[in-house]
């Protein structure tokens, strides 16, 4: 994931059509952000964030999901219990009260 800058005046992305421009005194707008003025790292973090969405898109694809419904349910609170550290091998082990 690359985000190109052109002549400092103009961020590319080989990911996406949307780009991002200098203003000038350390200024950037972004294609997909009207009305914000960000500075140079917000801009390419805002390119950066759209090359993740296409391979979000892509996974989600493999579910049968769309972006916004594997975001949404992967915002959710997991309420399964916490996976034990250790490997089985060891939790057997422990159960046969064996010791390493």
């Amino acid at each position: 994931m690359t985000v190109r800058v052109i002549d400092n005046s103009l961020m590319l992305s080989d990911h996406t059509k949307h780009h991002a421009r200098s203003t000038g005194n350390d200024g950037w707008v972004v294609s997909y952000l009207p009305g914000r003025t960000l500075s140079r790292a917000q801009a390419e973090a805002a390119l950066l964030a759209l090359e993740d969405i296409t391979a979000l898109r892509a996974h989600a694809g493999l579910l049968g999901l769309t972006v916004l419904e594997i975001m949404g349910m992967a915002a959710r609170e997991c309420l399964w219990s916490a996976p034990l550290k250790q490997g089985f091998a060891a939790r057997a082990l422990a159960w046969a009260g064996v010791s390493r």
